[in-house]
């Protein structure tokens, strides 16, 4: 099957969903990145009218909400800004001074995280209120590597593009029109200054979708993203329970 038809097979998977849960559409949170662009643009397709994407900054570069707009926008699709700065201060200051009395500071990454799992509560609010499914944004290399946060961007109803490497993203991204300005971007969660998707992996996308597509890569790419899976196992897996109670 080739991509274009594939992307069929997605935008069908989107229209089977709403009749079989019987729900009224689907709430997207658009980053201004390319994976959540390509998400939007499938779902709107899909289900036209159905689609509410969400705008949510928190403590975060100007040109991540100006590009998330400019999509939105182009693709006639309804959308609200929710700003979480302040909340996300609020709640990052209350968290650090009641953690740090208990022994232990906040590390960066642990607050960078929060942001992120304060944009999934938000989600699942609008998803609740309009009666509608969370529409997730990994790619293939993103879960494969476990490069999400758990119970935040990892958490959603259902994940349309997951089968899809990042060069497929990409090429997806193409056909459907997304604004230049996004495909220029450099893939980046936007959690601190100077974050990119790549140098926080330790590992270049096309390496990666080298490696998941069977292709021969260094043998210290290869240990690399054997590495990532490995420790982000967690991630993937259902949650662990002990043995099942057998009762007399």
């Amino acid at each position: 099957m080739n991509l274009e038809r594939y992307l069929g097979t997605i935008e069908q998977f989107l229209r089977d969903t709403l009749i079989k849960t019987n729900l009224t559409g689907y709430v997207l949170g658009l980053s201004g990145g390319i994976d959540s662009a390509l998400v939007g643009a499938i779902a709107a397709k899909a289900a036209p009218g159905k689609l509410l994407c969400l705008i949510m900054p928190c403590d975060s570069h100007e040109s991540d909400a100006k590009d998330a707009i400019l999509f939105a926008e182009q693709f006639n699709i309804p959308y609200q800004i929710v700003d979480l700065t302040h909340s996300y201060a609020v709640l990052l200051q209350e968290i650090s001074t009641k953690s740090l009395a208990a022994g232990k500071p906040i590390d960066p990454l642990a607050s960078n995280n929060l942001k992120v799992r304060m944009r999934m509560v938000t989600l699942y609010a609008f998803a609740q209120a309009h009666r509608s499914l969370v529409l997730g944004t990994d790619n293939w290399d993103e879960s494969y590597t476990g490069y999400f946060t758990k119970y935040g961007d990892g958490a959603a109803d259902l994940l349309p593009i997951v089968s899809l490497t990042k060069g497929e993203v990409y090429a997806a991204a193409r056909y459907y029109g997304i604004p230049k300005a996004i495909l220029d971007r450099q893939p980046s969660a936007g959690l601190f200054p100077g974050q990119t998707d790549e140098g926080e992996m330790g590992v270049k996308y096309a390496d990666l979708d080298a490696f998941l597509l069977g292709k021969d890569v260094a043998n210290a790419v290869k240990a690399r993203i054997e590495h990532l899976h490995r420790v982000s196992a967690h991630k993937r897996d259902p949650i662990p329970r002990p043995e099942p109670f057998i009762r007399d």
